[in-house]
């Protein structure tokens, strides 16, 4: 590789924390150290560029962390960094240990920050996209959506259980904000009766209209999986517009929530998190800047974190034709 576009580089986890950040962080840490590039973390996010908590980092700084959830560094939003007073600070901390590179690992609110503080200060930024919803356009997975899936997957196959046991309705409501990837093929893979995700125009009439064919093919117990996004009704709501028009049906709720957000990443989010830590550090070396890097049939691609922020991935329709046709 060519002489290097940076020499001294810092690395932080922002926004909601997503199973395989770790993974990324030793993935850009041992990158840097190999190709002798001095990298320092940076503790809570953009705080710590603002509050000068950095932390030098080595290949042994990051050992025995690729299995484990959450963030070493810590993570945090900050309301001082939406500030151009608190960019200034961030800027100067960086000057003063002589930062040249940012590494930054999160979403789109991440993503945000990252770009404007490029294009105030002119700091090289690069973007690796760390959340469980995988609404960031420019990759096929997000780090740590597969890994909420399967959590997501498990949790439901353990309510079918009770819900079989008991010829139950559950509701189920799951993570995603205002994407419904993990509902969609969490639903799937469990064998809901019906899925509700934000992409789709769903309606009450429709869900109804399962439920008195599932009567039909004698289904006595079934699963409904809902997207924390959806505008149809909010999970409690469905429940019980559900039970007002079919007053025999024992119905439950079940929200999943933060439990999708933690947990030792899966292998896929392992692998990804150190495809694209390398990615980072080797697209600033490059002389990349204000992109994101993401994987594109298994490709390593850079991204314009405008257009990363901007667009967004698309649900794939015919996974919901699929969903349609199993739930008989």
């Amino acid at each position: 590789m060519k002489e290097s576009a940076v020499k001294k580089i810092a690395v932080l986890t922002s926004g909601g924390d997503s199973p395989g950040m770790n993974a990324a962080l030793r993935a850009v840490v041992r990158t840097a150290n190999y190709y002798n590039i001095e990298c320092y973390g940076v503790r809570e996010g953009y705080n710590g560029l603002i509050n000068n908590d950095f932390l030098k980092m080595g290949a042994r700084s990051v050992k025995n962390i690729i299995n484990q959830g959450g963030t070493i560094l810590k993570s945090a939003r900050s309301a001082e960094f939406r500030t151009k007073e608190g960019r200034q600070k961030a800027y100067d901390n960086c000057i003063k240990l002589g930062i040249d590179g940012l590494v930054c690992i999160g979403g789109d609110g991440t993503f945000t920050g990252a770009k404007i503080f490029n294009e105030e200060f002119g700091i090289r930024v690069i973007g690796i996209p760390g959340t469980i919803d995988n609404d960031i356009f420019g990759t096929d997975n997000t780090i740590g959506y597969d890994t909420a899936l399967n959590t997501a997957m498990d949790a439901i196959d353990k309510i079918r259980d009770t819900a079989t046991s008991h010829n139950r309705v559950f509701f189920v409501e799951v993570m995603g904000r205002d994407a419904g990837f993990i509902a969609l093929n969490s639903g799937l893979a469990t064998g809901a009766l019906d899925i509700l995700i934000p992409e789709k125009k769903d309606s009450i009439d429709e869900l109804f209209a399962k439920f008195r064919d599932a009567e039909k093919t004698g289904k006595a117990s079934s699963i409904v999986v809902v997207a924390e996004g959806e505008k149809l009704a909010n999970v409690y709501e469905l429940a019980e517009k559900t039970k007002q028009t079919f007053p025999d049906y024992d119905i439950r709720v079940a929200i999943l929530g933060h439990m999708q957000r933690g947990g030792s990443p899966s292998c896929a989010d392992r692998v990804l998190a150190s495809r694209l830590g390398y990615g980072a550090v080797t697209g600033l070396m490059e002389g990349q800047t204000n992109v994101m890097a993401g994987m594109r049939s298994n490709d390593l691609t850079y991204t314009p974190i405008e257009e990363a922020i901007k667009k967004h991935n698309e649900i794939n329709e015919d996974l919901l034709l699929i969903s349609k046709i199993l739930a008989i």
